[in-house]
């Protein structure tokens, strides 16, 4: 994979578990932080435990799931990358309108549409990738 000289990316794997979730939000606030992004952290942290939750309950099998964490000159991109290649429902577009308010569930793409500057998702070599960008700069070093 190409990166340009202005971007700087991560790859984990991750276990198939939710206990994937607490490590990767603290993968991409040490990535942020590390490289003084100014992206904001707490959103992606936020965003980054909902692709990684649903990458968990809505996928089988127990292949690692990847977190990509990419640094821009214009923010960030996140991206999960798991082995089912059916695309997440409703990210890019609401299909049910609004979230009942008395579930537990059915919030989290509502999030990442609301929340990021962009989203989306598109076929791998071994399955599928959800990803989000939120916007910011480099702060000078």
């Amino acid at each position: 994979m190409y990166e340009s000289p202005a971007s700087t990316s991560w790859r984990v794997a991750l276990p198939h578990t939710a206990a994937a979730v607490p490590v990767a939000r603290a993968l991409v606030r040490t990535a942020l932080a590390e490289r003084e992004h100014a992206a904001d952290c707490d959103t992606a942290e936020l965003l980054t435990a909902e692709l990684v939750a649903n990458a968990v309950e809505h996928t089988s099998g127990g292949a690692p799931i990847e977190l990509v964490v990419r640094l821009l000159p214009t923010g960030c991109q996140v991206e999960v990358h798991d082995a089912d290649p059916k695309p997440p429902g409703d990210l890019t577009r609401p299909a049910r309108g609004v979230p009942d308010p008395w579930q537990e569930h059915g919030r989290g793409l509502l999030l990442i549409r609301t929340l990021s500057s962009s989203c989306g998702h598109r076929p791998t070599e071994s399955g599928k990738a959800v990803w989000f960008r939120l916007p910011g700069q480099r702060r000078p070093v």
